[in-house]
């Protein structure tokens, strides 16, 4: 994927690097309501850290929806740690009330 596209340099509003080095990269995503993140990727898996969530639309590059976690049934209870694939071209819009509020711990690939 193009470096462009990378959550922090193409969605700066709506992430932030809390901690990284040669291993992981932990990020801070913070969606309010009625937000929506500009389109961008998430390369490597991890977990992700429910803080807050709430209503929202995934949508990839071309506007085609890729999740609606109300008719998908994606709702994660605050606290809860969950298994996060890798993500291609996508933007995520806040269609609820609550803040969408997460930590994203990334695991890097080992250097060859």
């Amino acid at each position: 994927m193009p470096d462009d596209l990378d959550a922090v340099a193409a969605a700066p509003d709506h992430h932030k690097v809390l901690f990284e080095d040669d291993r992981v990269r932990v990020l801070e995503t913070l969606i309010r309501p009625g937000e929506e993140t500009a389109v961008h990727t998430h390369v490597w898996s991890g977990v992700l850290y429910v803080i807050g969530w709430s209503a929202c639309i995934r949508t990839d590059e071309h506007g085609m929806v890729m999740m609606d976690s109300v008719r998908d049934g994606v709702s994660p209870s605050p606290g809860t740690a969950i298994p996060a694939a890798p993500i291609p071209p996508h933007a995520l819009r806040n269609v609820g009330t609550e803040d969408i509020h997460v930590i994203l711990t990334e695991f890097k690939p080992p250097h060859s």
